[in-house]
């Protein structure tokens, strides 16, 4: 059985272990080595983790199933992607991160949270959920858009030095 929760200050080192794995697992031979290195450093950090749970505009809600991290979603409240064409949306919440483990694909872990980001935005009053998608995985796009989200945008995200082509999603949260 798996349950949801927000994370706590304690989750930070599992977060970023799990963090750095999921992105490995899914991307990680996209990347050189250097560029890998570079990019958990600087946004897979326990350092990095520890700041956003400190934070009170950042949220974090774990999926985890005998205390092991299945998946985790990191929204922030008030962020944007500035390369957005305007109008910009008044109150957007960013959906920075969704992940899963590459053995808990397919569960239903990320439309469970993503059910979580849609209420926290709701309950912010939020206008927009905003999140970018890498151009190269049609699975992810395709789940976005079966819950409710449309291509806004095309953007860019940095691993690295390595620059990709992302496509920015946006929806209302109701």
């Amino acid at each position: 059985m798996t349950s949801l929760r927000r994370a706590t200050p304690s989750d930070a080192a599992p977060l970023a272990a799990f963090a750095s794995a999921a992105f490995d697992d899914a991307f990680g031979h996209l990347y050189p080595p250097a560029d890998l290195a570079q990019f958990h450093a600087e946004s897979r950090s326990v350092a990095r983790f520890g700041h956003a749970l400190d934070d009170p505009a950042t949220r974090i809600a774990l999926v985890e199933q005998e205390d092991a991290i299945l998946a985790y979603a990191l929204i922030i409240m008030g962020g944007h992607f500035p390369e957005r064409p305007a109008p910009q949306p008044q109150r957007p919440v960013l959906l920075s991160q969704l992940y899963c483990a590459g053995c808990a694909t397919g569960q239903g872990l990320g439309a469970r949270l993503l059910d979580w980001t849609v209420a926290e935005a709701e309950g912010w009053g939020a206008d927009a959920i905003q999140l970018s998608v890498f151009s190269g995985n049609p699975g992810a796009q395709a789940f976005y858009r079966r819950h409710g989200f449309k291509h806004v945008a095309d953007i860019h995200y940095w691993v690295g030095q390595t620059c990709d082509d992302e496509f920015l999603y946006e929806r209302a949260p109701v």
